[in-house]
């Protein structure tokens, strides 16, 4: 009996042994953040398929690697099996043809160097088509993944809309975008065109590319497709997107291109003078805009047409449109809004350009430049922005991006952005721009919005012009009276002269914004190294010159007096800002016109609320104190204060404002 029960209960113990040792699910604790990115990550984030993909490859006994290897193969099989929905089949062949299309363009053969002069010209030709053949398998694959991207988006039993938190439907999405971006890229690279084409050729598949969406290009020469997704700004601060279906592009044009004799010289009345076909070449229309592209069937037919007809690539201008219409419905349409401002501050590199027209290095600005940020739209308003003394439209960076980022500052406004050299003398400056937007607005339509109502900003030396652009004064009289008999007499007669001295106001113009701006000058140009710096800061050769051209023109006997222009005659930008100069004790009490609204914004560093002591370490507050203004904003910080978040916070509700007393937008 008892032999009995020892062997039972060795028995037991033997069993449950056994049954432990086939255990193969256990249970323990996993990080948060494993989970969610087991849930969520892709090939385009790892270097393995999704778990959506993997599982149904799991389940039919296909090997992931095997698979992505050859995808055609792989997918013929997965349709063999009626037990694979369309859902998991369309999703999943999608994510291995962009998988194999990853690993084309990481390959040695998809990747071509500088070719060595010691190769032979045979090897060469060799390295060439095996580049070039590569890229075409590449082409091949992202065609394939678009085409089961958007039949599993639109072509399956259950809609978009019935999916709508599903991970793997924005995973599609994603495939989908990043197989159109690469798609073009890729193009880019294997025919390297002048300029886009009408269609990309994939093998048997066509691209039609169509603008209808986007006007301003249909006639357009276009330079360049761009994607935007792998574009890095380091300068921005955020980048300004909206969330989405299609691929986010950047559409580069061709330069712009004048005579480099006329780029190069300095006009004395601009609005006077005849430009090469009748078109101000430092006017410059956006170059860098932002699109956003979508692939759809030519004809929506069944899963079968989606794979194997040819496909529509239109394009959207998402700055009209905020929803694409894709299979009968509508959707919201991606846009990335940062990446042509990026791109523009990255390519023309204005702040460069600043410090050297400073010291008279850079003969290429030394008119002042115009630049739209965007397509003209004549239904949006008008902002016009003004940097400040060695400053550049990089200024305006926060400002900017934030607009940008604004549905409803987007919606309503276009930036154009102002570009001078500042070691002009200030009224030559203000007078010069008031001739650039001048010529800019006489291409406005009358009837158009964009003609009237426009708001114009100005910091530091930039909110002075932007105050004397908008006010009409004529200080002939006062300029006259500080000049000698002799000059006096000499001068007087002078047009060219007139023009500086007799103001008038913008009338596009209904409000204006200044920020830190030493209406009264300001003593921090007359401490020491300041006035150092003055010194070596030179009025610019090209003005000199055609001011002595244009002097001598009207009258040759001013050649000895022409000599004192550039020995104190006239004084450079920053000589200027003294409280103590002539220029200031001219205009220091000109107001904006009567009607014009406009508002001063200031720093302050002095940790005191006393108006005496208020500044901002470079002007002080009675400097850019103005009675009449609208709205008066002190804001902790120093001199360069638009760049400070509360500031551009105070620009957005005056813009806001703007727009809601002109019956444009409602709180």
């Amino acid at each position: 009996m008892t032999t009995m029960k020892y062997k039972m209960m060795l028995a037991t113990a033997l069993s449950s042994s056994i049954l432990v040792g086939c255990q193969t699910v256990s249970v323990k604790q996993q990080a948060l953040n494993v989970s969610i990115a087991n849930e969520r990550e892709s090939i385009l984030s790892r270097d393995r398929l999704s778990e959506a993909s993997l599982n149904v490859l799991s389940m039919t006994g296909r090997e992931a690697q095997i698979c992505t290897e050859n995808p055609k193969q792989c997918i013929d099989e997965l349709k063999q099996i009626p037990e694979i929905l369309d859902e998991q089949l369309l999703s999943t062949a999608s994510e291995v043809y962009l998988a194999k299309a990853m690993q084309l363009a990481d390959s040695s053969n998809c990747k071509i160097g500088i070719l060595s002069k010691h190769q032979s010209e045979e090897k060469q030709q060799l390295q060439q088509q095996n580049y070039q053949k590569c890229l075409d398998q590449q082409l091949f694959m992202l065609d394939k993944s678009i085409r089961y991207s958007y039949a599993y988006m639109f072509k399956t039993e259950r809609a978009p809309q019935d999916r709508i938190f599903d991970n793997r439907q924005v995973q599609i999405r994603d495939f989908y975008n990043q197989a159109i971006a690469k798609l073009v890229s890729s193009y880019t690279l294997r025919y390297q065109p002048d300029v886009v084409a009408s269609q990309i050729q994939v093998g048997e598949s066509t691209y039609h590319i169509d603008f209808n969406y986007f006007p301003t290009l249909k006639q357009q020469k276009i330079e360049q497709l761009r994607a935007t997704y792998d574009l890095n700004f380091s300068g921005l601060r955020s980048i300004t997107r909206r969330d989405g279906f299609g691929s986010e592009f950047l559409v580069i044009l061709p330069e712009q291109r004048a005579d480099q004799p006329e780029k190069a010289r300095y006009i004395i009345d601009p609005l006077s003078h005849r430009y090469p076909n009748n078109q101000n070449p430092n006017i410059h229309q956006a170059r860098y805009l932002a699109a956003t592209l979508v692939a759809e069937p030519q004809q929506f037919g069944n899963v079968e047409d989606i794979l194997n007809k040819d496909f529509r690539l239109r394009a959207y201008d998402p700055y009209k449109y905020e929803q694409a219409r894709i299979a009968n419905k509508n959707y919201p349409l991606a846009a990335n809004f940062s990446a042509p401002y990026g791109l523009w501050l990255a390519e023309n590199n204005l702040q460069k350009s600043a410090y050297l027209s400073l010291i008279d290095r850079d003969d290429k600005l030394t008119m002042p430049h115009l630049y739209f940020l965007e397509p003209y739209n004549p239904n949006k308003k008008v902002l016009v922005l003004v940097h400040g003394l060695a400053s550049s439209p990089e200024a305006w960076i926060r400002l900017t991006n934030d607009i940008m980022g604004d549905p409803v500052l987007r919606e309503h406004y276009q930036v154009w952005q102002v570009f001078y050299s500042t070691n002009m003398p200030i009224i030559e400056s203000r007078f010069q721009i008031h001739a650039l937007l001048t010529q800019a607005f006489q291409q406005v339509n009358p009837k158009a919005a964009a003609k009237k109502d426009a708001v114009l900003v100005g910091h530091s030396m930039g909110g002075i012009i932007a105050r004397l652009l908008v006010s009409d004064a004529d200080v002939s009289k006062e300029a006259l009276s500080m000049m000698s008999g002799r000059q006096l007499a000499k001068y007087r007669r002078i047009p060219v002269i007139q023009q500086r001295l007799i103001m008038q106001d913008i009338p596009n113009f209904n409000r204006a914004i200044f920020l830190a701006a030493p209406h009264r000058g300001t003593e921090y140009a007359d401490r020491w190294f300041t006035k150092v710096a003055r010194k070596i800061i030179r009025l610019p050769g090209a003005f000199l010159n055609a001011a002595t051209d244009s002097l001598l023109n009207e009258d040759p006997s001013l050649k000895d007096l022409v000599n004192e222009l550039d020995k104190g005659l006239i004084q450079n930008g920053p000589s200027d800002l003294s409280h103590q100069s002539k220029f200031i004790a001219l205009t220091q009490d000109i107001q904006p016109r009567k009607g014009l609204k406009y508002h001063s914004i200031m720093g302050n560093t002095s940790q005191s609320n006393d108006p005496a002591l208020i500044t901002d370490d470079i002007v002080a507050y009675e400097s850019a104190h103005l009675k009449q203004a609208q709205s008066e904003k002190i804001i902790t910080g120093g001199h360069s204060i638009q760049e400070t978040p509360e500031a551009v916070l105070e620009l957005r509700r005056i813009l806001r404002l703007h727009l809601q007393e002109l019956g444009l937008y409602k709180p």
